[in-house]
């Protein structure tokens, strides 16, 4: 079921039941209700429609009314809690359908039972609905109201204390009745004393609340001072900041900003914050939780730091941590907050702002502009200062390409409200970038990611707006907020920012003094001219001085439209004030004219007595009637007036009636429209119940028809059960034979694999038994070379024997060593021969066979070094036996016999 079909039901719904309060209307009301309820009505309120509004005028009027049962009061308030979603539906629950007074109303009639479902349902939909709202405590119930709240704080129902707190907090808040009201009543000092108690409660929430309840109640008193003097208010902020970084709940996080928002309006403590240690580690940790993609919490933590920058101590501090560079970041990080924090996520703090400023999640708009207007503020006190450092240059290169994206993106079918929120983007964008002209370097920045074409499309599309088919200029130039002043301010700060980079940016002073001399800029610039800001009217002369001397400027255009804005602000503020007095008229001017009046024809006719007696006829008094009737022309004079502000109140009222009555019209319209549409759909329901029942005939026919069939197909249907447990057990050997037939294959595979692995194991001990077998060839061959040595070594010891006769023991030593080389080479031949043994195992198993070969590898080394060690050994001998041979040369046998 679609929207506008539920909401029909639900009024329908609603008269039955405002008619007669019957069991089965509230029934079908509550039915309506819950419907309404599953479906997704977000923007109904704000959408203007008619249908809507009185569905809402009459669930609010049910729920104020105590003959409503609670089931249905509470089903109501439940579906009105859905669709005060935004700050927009609750700021039209609370002014246009009085919800506060009549949840108020609700609550007083079950004042006795404070614990019952629906006045703990009420007291959470107030909290909800008076967040951020001023009340008055002249509003209908309100008294009651705070009575019921006071009197269930000092109680000891815990379920009940806290939405009592936080709805009390609510109406305290920026509210100064409510304020005057609870400080006139006598029992305000036991009042004070149970919320001071509530400071050591173990919930963070009933102590946030509670603190923001002193402060609104008690900041400027005696009890405020003490509360929140210098011993105590270091633990303050201390509680405040951990609640908001560390967090007890989104609501809990709320009020704590809420509550150090409103504590830094007293300079005495936000005196105390600038003194305070810690602050810029807390600030760093306010910065690492705009990490978060969550834009409440990071419009709650924007919001707080620029209530911080409205303090002039805070706001230079404020620069430090932003733009202070990342290794002093981690050094603070370190020495201040301890090991335990990331300093690292805080060193990112300013790239966090910057990704607001154009972030993709949704609900970011807000975020968005506080973003802009924190980074306002910081940078117009950090460009401030006598110089201007690197950090802060290297912040400005960063933030520029987001702050240029921000002035894309208008589509000018989105309707008003995307434009207001343009118009709102493109303020304070520029404002920003006019921040940043003031010094050269940031201009520098600047001008080289500004172009022409950029400014000269914005300028463009907000002339587009003002001038196009948008109702723009047919809105009264004296509000502050509409379409028409929200635009000519943004186009102006695009033209002043013009101004400031012509010089900078290529082909910009042309766009610039083209521009001016368009006629559109007429509208605009006529309003700021004759605005009561004092920065607009700046702004208009500086670019009027800049427009002057330009040959097509229409001067007498614009002229023309200052003095119609002049003569509409007049005729505006002479219309107020004839209509102050006619809804007030002041009874003493009514007296005078009565006395003026009466003393005049009383003075008349006394003057006519003593002419007719011929009482001083002589000389009579010229000046005397001449008074008397000035006193009469100023009293018809002063009726006059009087009865044309009368007729004037009288032309408004008939204007008023007017709108009403073609209002009554459009509604009178609808009605008959929707009574006609419902007319064609009754009789298009009547048309289908005769087609149906002409329908029912034949299927009554055919139902006696398929009765016959019904026998025949049971007696098929038996055939079929028959066939059918054939078919299973059919079907059953044919799952068991396919089971098996699964079984072998899976066995094939099985077996397969282990085939091939098998085939790759017989490979590679293949090729290791081919390795082996080329090793055992290289031995060989290196011990046929080592024989042939030992051969001609033999040879030769046994022609020098005759020689060196006195050698001989030592060559016997020497033979003796060679045979044990031999030994140990025949040896190592019976190894090749068992090794060849094992060679042709190797095919059995490929773990003896690469055991055997690493062991004939080690024993080959062992080989190669001990026949290294022989060579050495050889080498010496051959050299010994050569000096021996060069020694004895040149002697006689004898002689080297003796010599020996």
């Amino acid at each position: 079921m679609d929207t506008t079909t539920c909401l029909k039901s639900l009024l329908l719904a609603i008269q039955q039941y405002r008619d007669s309060r019957k069991a089965q209307h509230a029934a079908q009301l509550h039915k309506q209700v819950e419907e309404l309820s599953g479906l997704k009505c977000e923007r109904l309120l704000s959408s203007g429609q008619v249908l809507p509004s009185e569905c809402v005028s009459g669930l609010v009027e049910l729920a104020g009314n105590p003959n409503t049962s609670p089931a249905l009061t509470s089903s109501i308030i439940s579906l009105l809690a859905q669709l005060a979603c935004d700050d927009s539906s609750r700021e039209i629950l609370h002014s246009s359908y009085n919800l506060t007074s009549t949840l108020a109303a609700v609550i007083h009639c079950h004042s006795t039972t404070p614990g019952e479902p629906l006045v703990l349902q009420c007291l959470q939909v107030l909290q909800k609905l008076t967040y951020n709202t001023r009340i008055f405590q002249s509003a209908n119930y309100i008294h009651d109201l705070l009575t019921f709240l006071m009197t269930n704080i000092q109680s000891h129902n815990e379920d009940i204390i806290m939405p009592c707190l936080g709805l009390m907090a609510n109406l305290c808040r920026d509210s100064h009745s409510v304020q005057s009201h609870i400080k006139s009543l006598q029992n305000v000092k036991p009042f004070y004393r149970t919320l001071i108690n509530f400071l050591a409660h173990n919930s963070l929430t009933v102590v946030v609340f509670t603190l923001s309840i002193l402060g609104s109640l008690t900041l400027n008193e005696k009890v405020g001072e003490k509360l929140f003097d210098a011993k105590n208010i270091n633990q303050t902020f201390q509680l405040v900041f951990n609640i908001i970084v560390n967090g007890d709940g989104t609501l809990t996080q709320k009020y704590s900003v809420d509550l150090l928002v409103d504590l830094l309006k007293n300079p005495k403590i936000a005196d105390y914050l600038t003194r305070y240690q810690h602050f810029s580690a807390c600030v760093s940790q306010l910065l690492g939780l705009l990490h978060s993609k969550d834009p409440d919490s990071a419009a709650k933590v924007l919001e707080l730091l620029l209530a911080m920058c409205s303090v002039s101590g805070l706001r230079s501090l404020l620069c430090d941590v932003v733009f202070r560079p990342a290794g002093l970041k981690l050094r603070a990080a370190g020495r201040r907050q301890g090991p335990g924090l990331d300093g690292g996520r805080k060193a990112e703090s300013g790239l966090a702002l910057v990704q607001w400023l154009s972030s993709p999640v949704e609900g970011a708009e807000s975020c968005s502009l506080q973003t802009v207007k924190l980074l306002n503020e910081l940078l117009e006190e950090s460009l401030g200062a006598e110089s201007v450092p690197e950090c802060m240059l290297s912040f400005v290169e960063m933030l520029l390409p987001g702050l240029l994206g921000l002035l894309k993106g208008f589509d000018p079918a989105a309707g008003d409200a995307h434009l207001r929120k343009y118009c709102h983007r493109i303020t304070h964008v520029t404002s920003l970038l006019l921040i940043l002209c003031t010094e050269d370097a940031t201009r520098s920045l600047l001008s080289h990611q500004v172009s022409a074409q950029l400014c000269l499309s914005q300028v463009e599309t907000l002339l587009s707006s003002c001038h196009g088919s948008s109702p723009l200029i047919c809105l009264p130039p004296g509000s502050d907020n509409d379409l028409s002043q929200l635009c000519a301010e943004a186009l102006l700060k695009t033209l002043e920012l013009m101004s400031k980079l012509r010089q900078q940016v290529k082909d910009m002073e042309t766009s610039f003094y083209r521009m001016l001399q368009d006629h559109r800029i007429v509208t605009p610039l006529s309003l700021a001219l004759t605005s009561h800001h004092r920065d607009r009217v700046q702004t208009g002369l500086a670019l009027l001085f800049e427009a002057t001397p330009l040959p097509d400027f229409p001067s007498l255009v614009l002229g023309e439209s200052m003095a119609a804005n002049n003569a509409y602000r007049q005729s505006e503020a002479e219309l107020s004030v004839k209509r102050v007095a006619v809804q007030d008229v002041p009874p003493p001017r009514t007296n005078t004219s009565m006395l003026d009046s009466s003393s005049a024809s009383t003075s008349v006719s006394s003057l006519v007595e003593k002419i007719q007696t011929g009482l001083e006829l002589q000389e009579p008094h010229v000046s005397a009637i001449i008074d008397v009737y000035e006193q009469k022309l100023a009293a018809f004079a002063s009726k006059e007036s009087r009865l044309q502000d009368l007729l004037e109140a009288k032309a408004l009222a008939l204007s008023q009636a007017d709108r009403l009555m073609a209002q009554y019209r459009v509604q009178r319209a609808q009605a008959e429209a929707e009574a006609r549409k419902l007319a064609c759909l009754l009789k298009d329901a009547e048309r289908r119940r005769e087609d149906l029942q002409g329908e029912l005939s034949n299927q009554v026919l055919e139902v006696e028809r398929s009765k016959a069939d019904m026998e025949e197909l049971l007696q098929h249907n038996t055939r079929l059960q028959t066939d059918s447990e054939e078919h299973r057990a059919l079907k059953g050997a044919y799952n068991a034979l396919i089971n098996r037939l699964n079984e072998t294959e899976r066995l094939l595979k099985e077996l397969q694999t282990a085939h091939i692995c098998l085939t790759k194991q017989t490979e590679t001990l293949k090729k290791n038994h081919e390795a082996l077998q080329l090793q055992q060839e290289k031995m060989a061959s290196v011990l046929e070379e080592r024989e042939g040595e030992n051969r001609s070594l033999h040879s030769d010891l046994q022609k020098k024997n005759s020689d060196i006769t006195g050698l001989r023991a030592e060559l016997r030593a020497e033979e003796e060593k060679v045979k044990k080389k031999d030994k140990e080479r025949t040896d190592l031949e019976e190894t090749v021969d068992v090794l060849r043994k094992e060679l042709n195992k190797m095919e059995q198993a490929r773990k003896d066979a690469s055991i055997k070969a690493s062991s004939l590898e080690l024993q080959k080394s062992q080989l190669e070094t001990k026949l290294k060690l022989k060579e050495d050994e050889l080498n010496k001998h051959s050299a010994m036996i050569a000096m021996i041979h060069s020694l004895s040369s040149g002697k006689t046998k004898g002689d080297i016999n003796l010599s020996l």
